[in-house]
């Protein structure tokens, strides 16, 4: 008997899925990880998006007049 069919008896129902974070918390591994992935590239378009809008507060829009910074 192989070492996989020992693991698969010992496991039960288990075998096959992936382990939770915490015994409690309904997330597994896999799903942390692309939270991380996905809440880093939020964050950086974020960062992006907020250098753009400095970029044609402080210098786009007074060159063009619509309006004068003091």
């Amino acid at each position: 008997m192989g070492e996989s069919k020992r693991r698969k008896e010992a496991l039960g129902e288990k075998y096959g899925q992936e382990p939770y974070i915490l015994p409690w918390l309904p997330i597994t591994k896999r799903q942390s990880e692309q939270f991380l992935k996905w809440s880093s590239r939020g964050a950086w378009a974020g960062i992006v998006a907020l250098v753009i809008i400095w970029i044609s507060v402080v210098f786009i829009g007074p060159s063009f007049g619509w309006w004068g910074l003091s």
